[in-house]
């Protein structure tokens, strides 16, 4: 890189999470090489339903130097430890997707085929007895410390978020322009983006531009014509409803994803409310419908109006196109079930920090970036569909369809591996454990016909004194613990009265 060559221009579109994540980001961590500005208008709103993480999360804080408690206290945010999932395989079932570690497993063979074979012989206990995160989340107890191994992410407001992140980025430099877009300025023979035109009459120029105006996308398609793949053949639900409610009960450290005759709906617990959804297939579902069907589910008085939220599964065919980068929903959308859309926006900013075009955009650098996010949001696409996929309800035409439809070949080489032989796997691209697979295929409902002959080199007295010994320590360990919303009135801030 040339020492004498002007900063480059970084001009983000769009505020919101989206938009000052990547400002934060870029401010904390290329503020000395680059100049960052940001342009959003008070007057545009944004989603803001995205308030729950996963255990990424405190990893890219940490690498910002963002204080847990002061973040935690700006945003209302509370302890997360997994997802409970309610009737997903068939109604009245339950299971739980943990952060956490199943067992102990081996260079040879995961735990739950451990597992597995003292369940064939009559021993041991379910398999969630031998994760302590998932145990902590039942009994509503967390604690953390500098030297805690525990596995955790956050529920948050995000609006809060956005605020908190902007205080942030413009400590770090960033500046921030009010304004709307009103034009995006080109460059006639290579179609890179020149500059934003305001309404205003103000033009800011660039070198590199990101796209966070949500589901428009101005940039990266509404300039750009980028196109979108769509998913909607295997994700059908299409909308959602939202709506914040006064807090009932002290706040659990998880969230509950409760499925309903044409989608599901969420129940994350902040501080100092309750943030609810319903997610559903307009095909099968009204929107007066869905209102009325999340009015019956939600305790506690609401705090705003219900309002409809489309969308459209699926990616930009680049999430790199010429000298614009999209992130969040202008780079595409996976529906909120597994809470991955922060961390898409994070690991999207990773993976800019590391290829960023200090020496002027080349088509390696781009296509690199765009074989890495499709590769990634491609696995995370599979992991939803398996939730919509491997179900045994027979209550509605939508779960039907789910279950009878085809499916990537990607994700039909994981079940039938599963199925056959009890192996799962993380490769280098994906974002979810092999325990995270473990738990959704086993809650869901897919039973191995074998598993691995690795559990018979143990004696039978053997594991059932292994496993004992690692459900008494997780239940011990948990037992000390305090409450999850005694540990949060004590870590920051006391919670509003409930």
């Amino acid at each position: 890189m040339n020492a004498d060559r002007p900063k480059q221009r970084v001009v983000i579109a769009g505020g919101g999470t989206a938009g000052w994540l990547v400002a934060a980001a870029l401010g904390r961590l290329l503020g000395q090489l680059i100049d960052v500005t940001l342009v959003e208008s008070d007057e545009i709103g944004t989603i803001g339903v995205g308030e729950s993480t996963i255990p990424t999360a405190r990893t890219f804080h940490r690498l910002l130097g963002i204080d847990e408690r002061a973040f935690m206290q700006a945003t209302n945010a509370s302890f997360k430890l997994g997802i409970a999932f309610e009737d997903w395989g068939a109604v009245g079932e339950r299971y739980f997707h943990s952060f956490g570690v199943l067992g102990r497993s081996t260079w040879m063979a995961d735990f739950h085929h451990i597992w597995l074979r003292a369940r064939d012989e009559g021993d041991g206990s379910a398999l969630g007895d031998y994760c302590f995160e998932l145990q902590a989340a039942e009994a509503g107890r967390f604690a953390t410390s500098d030297k805690a191994t525990i596995n955790y992410a956050y529920h948050l407001d995000a609006s809060a978020y956005a605020g908190f992140l902007r205080g942030v980025a413009e400590a770090a430099g960033v500046k921030r322009i009010e304004g709307r877009i009103a034009d995006v300025r080109q460059a006639a023979e290579s179609g890179f983006i020149t500059g934003l035109a305001l309404q205003s009459g103000q033009v800011i120029e660039g070198d590199l531009f990101i796209d966070c105006t949500g589901f428009r996308g101005l940039l990266i398609e509404g300039a750009l014509e980028t196109g979108y793949e769509d998913w909607t053949h295997w994700l059908s639900t299409d909308s959602a409803i939202a709506v914040q409610t006064q807090a009932t009960t002290d706040a659990r450290p998880y969230t509950r994803a409760a499925a309903h005759r044409a989608g599901w709906q969420w129940q994350i617990p902040l501080r100092h409310r309750v943030g609810n959804g319903l997610v559903f297939a307009s095909e099968f579902v009204s929107d007066d419908e869905a209102a009325a069907m999340l009015a019956e589910r939600v305790d506690g008085a609401m705090l705003t109006d219900p309002r409809v939220i489309r969308f459209r599964t699926g990616r930009r065919s680049k999430a790199w196109n010429r000298n614009c980068v999209a992130f969040g929903l202008s780079s595409g959308f996976v529906e909120p079930l597994e809470s991955t859309s922060i961390h898409l926006i994070m690991i999207g900013i990773m993976r800019l920090v590391k290829l960023f075009p200090f020496d002027g955009i080349n088509e390696a650098l781009v296509d690199r970036y765009n074989e890495q996010s499709q590769r990634e949001l491609e696995g995370i696409r599979d992991f939803i569909i398996l939730h919509y996929h491997l179900n045994r309800r027979s209550d509605s035409p939508f779960w039907s369809r789910c279950r009878e439809m085809a499916i990537p070949d990607t994700l039909a080489q994981r079940i039938a591996l599963f199925e056959e032989s009890a192996q799962a796997y993380q490769d280098a691209h994906d974002l979810f454990r092999v325990d995270s697979w473990v738990q959704v295929m086993l809650g869901q409902g897919l039973e191995p016909k074998t598993h691995h002959p690795m559990a018979r080199l143990m004696s039978r007295d053997q594991r059932r004194q292994a496993l004992g010994d690692l459900k008494r320590n997780i239940a011990s360990a948990v037992a000390t613990m305090p409450s999850h919303q005694a540990f949060l009135d004590q870590y920051g801030a006391a919670s509003p009265a409930r």
